[in-house]
């Protein structure tokens, strides 16, 4: 962290400058197709659609792709034909719970397919499985994890699932569990679970044939950390666990046999001298493996580093402008040419040149107006 403190502000300026050009320049651009994206947001219109051209970094709104209330989360299935969306209403059919939905999704528009009951309120996150078969959702509010059984794209109701009661030692954000984040593993053997409030990730064994999930362990971060994200990198064997409550990140190291994880080395996300409030959020890791990056929030930064593609150990390379307030979510462009941050407070998506042969994020970048986003998703 020290060597990136004392990063020279004008040669990272340069280096931006640099890669904002090798991304504009960049001959691959010149003939992508312009792309669909679709956005969840925290609103009465749920999820928005967009054209993307990366040729120049525009996006053009294309409307209201569907209407579901305060959507925080959408993916795809393996194949991309279906989506689904996590809703964090308070009520859904009658009960007091959030709501997980599906759509189909032809030439660009989505289609409602199905709706169900996640396990209690605050609905966040949905993940799929590899196969497509299950879905997790994880509930913020009510601490609760459920898992749902796909057919043809189509959600049936819970056939499982858990309402957690740990609790962490911060007063304000941990007084019970936070289901805040679902994941499977690389072989699709084994399902993840971070509960914020209580420091944990809970481990299941997946079972596809019928579908079942089966508790295998639990990987407890430092007291207080906050467990929000955890995402696999493309090693096969590096896992990194975001915390949100002291912004740091544990390195974790997945285990094949049983699918437990294990602390390798926990990274600080802030400057050494910034002593104020402070949130982490989420991450994305290239597609080489090479480069990570993390979003931190109240500060409201990016930051880069590059992954050693066969252990996954990081080394800094800076820290620059997330383009908002409140970074929520942010991804990779395709061509892996720009980032996009989804900007939730601000109600703005910014976008920056990437260089991807060093990994480096222009400090400068454009930004367009979109309410409240919350995920970003291309199709």
């Amino acid at each position: 962290m020290n060597n990136l403190d004392k990063l020279n502000r004008r040669d990272f300026l340069m280096t931006a400058s640099a890669a904002t050009l090798a991304a504009a320049t960049s001959p691959l651009l010149a003939v992508t197709p312009r792309q669909r994206v679709f956005v969840g947001s925290n609103t009465p219109d749920g999820i928005l659609a967009f054209d993307w051209d990366p040729a120049t970094a525009e996006l053009t709104p294309a409307g209201v792709a569907a209407k579901l209330a305060n959507v925080d989360w959408i993916t795809f299935s393996p194949g991309r034909d279906f989506l689904y969306a996590a809703s964090e209403v308070d009520s859904f059919n009658g009960k007091p719970t959030g709501a997980v939905a599906s759509f189909t999704v032809q030439n660009g528009q989505l289609h409602p397919l199905s709706e169900q009951n996640s396990a209690s309120t605050g609905t966040c996150h949905v993940a799929l499985d590899h196969t497509g078969r299950v879905l997790l959702s994880a509930d913020y509010g009510g601490g609760s994890a459920a898992a749902l059984a796909i057919t043809q794209g189509s959600l049936g109701k819970s056939f499982w699932t858990e309402h957690y009661t740990e609790h962490g030692p911060n007063a304000d954000r941990q007084q019970s569990a936070h289901a805040h984040f679902a994941s499977f593993s690389p072989d699709n053997r084994f399902a993840y679970i971070n509960d914020l409030g209580g420091d944990t990730i809970h481990i299941y064994k997946l079972l596809l044939d019928p579908p079942a999930l089966i508790p295998a362990g639990a990987y407890h971060a430092r007291p207080g950390a906050g467990c929000r994200t955890l995402h696999f990198h493309p090693n096969g064997h590096t896992a990194y666990c975001v915390n949100e409550l002291d912004s740091t990140v544990d390195v974790l190291e997945w285990h094949k046999a049983d699918g437990s994880l294990t602390l390798v080395s926990r990274l600080n996300l802030l400057p050494d001298d910034y002593h104020g409030s402070t949130r982490a959020c989420d991450t994305v890791i290239s597609k080489n493996g090479k480069f990570v990056y993390f979003a931190n929030r109240d500060d409201d930064f990016l930051f880069s580093l590059h992954a050693d593609p066969k252990t996954g150990a990081l080394t800094p390379i800076a820290r620059s402008s997330c383009g908002g307030k409140i970074p929520r979510n942010f991804t990779l462009d395709p061509t892996e040419h720009w980032m996009l941050v989804a900007n939730q407070d601000s109600n703005n998506i910014a976008i920056f040149a990437r260089n991807p042969e060093t990994g480096v994020l222009a400090e400068q970048g454009k930004s367009f107006a979109v309410p409240a986003p919350m995920c970003i998703l291309f199709s």
